[in-house]
C-alpha cells in the first residue's frame, strides 16, 4: 500500500517537472505573417466594426488567423479585398477587390479572389462550366461574411439555388417532388454548381442515370430483361424536380407508356387513345371498352418497369 503511494507522488512530481517544457512546445504561436494579419484585421474594423455584416466573417472558418490556409492567416481582410492602403488614406472609395454594393469589382476580379484558395477537387471543372459561362459571381451563391454559409447548409441550400432557378422552385410545390423544401435533398446531392466533366446540367456524374443510381441502387441493373427507355435516360419518363403525376412521372402513367406502345405496334396504346377510349363514344364503344376509364394501369401488371431478372420477365410481369 505504502509503495503504491510512493510510486503516485513520484510519478506526480515527474509530470510536474516536464509538463512547462511539454506545454511550452504545444503553445501555438503566430509567425510574422499572421501577426501583420491580425493587426490588418484590426485597422479594417476602426471603421467597419459596427456593421453585422462585416463582423459576421469573425464567426466563419475564413477567420482563423492560426490556420495557415485561411485568408485572414494570408492578409487579413486584405486575404481576399487586396490592397487596401488607398482606400484607407481615403484616395479609392473600397480596396482592390469590392464584393458587393454599387462599386463591386467585375466578377471575373471577384472569382479570381476566390479561385486563388478553391482550386482541384469539386472546383476544378469551374472553367466553362455554366455557371462560369454566364457571369455567374462566386459571391452571387456564397456568403463569406457569415458564420455559416446558407448555400453549405442543407436548411437553406435550395433557397439560394430558387433564387435564379424560379422554374425549379415551381416544380418543387407539386404534388409529387424531391422532398429540397425539406431539407431532406439539396441541389448539391444531384448537381456540381462548379462545374461537371460530362454533362450541361451540372451533374455529378457522367450522365443522369449514373446520378440517379446514387440513391436508386436498384434500379442500376444489369438486369436480365432490360426496359430501354430506362436505360437510355430517367428523365423519359421522370422529372426529378417535381410533377403532379405520383413518382415524379412526367404525364399520367398510361398516356406515357403509349407515347412509345402505340396501337400501330402491338395495339397496347389502341385502348388508351381515339374515341374508343371514351365511353359511349365512337364506333362499338361501350362502357367497360375503356382501360383508362376503368382506372386501370399498366403497372399492375408491368410491374417490373425498370427490368427483371426473372427467367419469365421478358414482359416485366410481376
Amino acid at each position: 500500500m505504502k509503495q503504491t503511494l510512493a510510486l503516485r507522488l513520484l510519478f506526480g512530481v515527474a509530470l510536474m517537472l516536464l509538463a512547462p517544457p511539454v506545454l511550452a512546445q504545444q503553445r501555438q504561436t503566430l509567425s510574422p505573417g499572421q501577426m501583420s494579419a491580425q493587426a490588418s484585421v484590426k485597422t479594417c474594423l476602426t471603421c467597419h466594426g459596427g456593421d453585422p455584416k462585416v463582423t459576421a466573417i469573425l464567426q466563419s472558418p475564413m477567420a482563423k488567423i492560426g490556420d495557415p490556409r485561411t485568408p485572414f492567416a494570408q492578409g487579413g481582410c486584405e486575404g481576399c479585398h487586396g490592397d487596401g492602403s488607398a482606400h484607407m488614406a481615403g484616395k479609392a472609395t473600397g480596396p482592390t477587390v469590392v464584393f458587393a454594393g454599387p462599386h463591386k469589382s467585375p466578377v471575373a476580379v471577384r472569382n479570381e479572389a476566390c479561385s486563388g484558395c478553391h482550386q482541384g477537387a469539386s472546383h476544378m471543372n469551374w472553367k466553362g462550366s455554366a455557371h462560369e459561362v454566364n457571369n455567374v459571381a462566386c459571391t452571387d451563391c456564397h456568403t463569406a461574411h457569415a458564420a455559416k454559409d446558407p448555400v453549405t447548409v442543407k436548411a437553406t441550400q435550395v433557397e439560394v439555388c430558387f433564387t435564379c432557378h424560379a422554374r425549379e422552385r415551381a416544380d418543387s410545390f407539386k404534388y409529387s417532388h424531391h422532398p429540397m423544401r425539406e431539407g431532406k435533398v439539396v441541389c448539391s446531392d444531384c448537381h456540381n454548381p462548379h462545374g461537371s466533366p460530362g454533362d450541361t446540367k451540372l451533374l455529378k456524374e457522367f450522365t443522369v442515370n449514373e446520378t440517379c443510381y446514387n440513391c436508386h441502387a436498384d434500379k442500376r441493373g444489369p438486369m436480365m430483361w432490360e426496359h430501354q427507355p430506362v436505360r437510355d435516360n430517367c428523365l423519359n419518363c421522370h422529372n426529378p424536380h417535381g410533377t403532379n403525376q405520383p413518382r415524379l412521372m412526367v404525364e399520367q402513367m398510361n398516356f406515357l407508356c403509349a407515347s412509345c406502345h402505340t396501337g400501330e405496334s402491338n395495339n397496347s396504346g389502341a385502348a388508351f387513345g381515339g374515341h374508343g377510349s371514351i365511353p359511349f363514344r365512337g364506333p362499338g364503344s361501350t362502357r367497360f371498352n375503356s382501360a383508362l376509364a376503368n382506372q386501370r394501369d399498366c403497372l399492375n401488371c408491368h410491374s417490373q418497369v425498370h427490368g427483371s431478372n426473372s427467367p419469365s420477365g421478358a414482359y416485366f410481369f410481376r
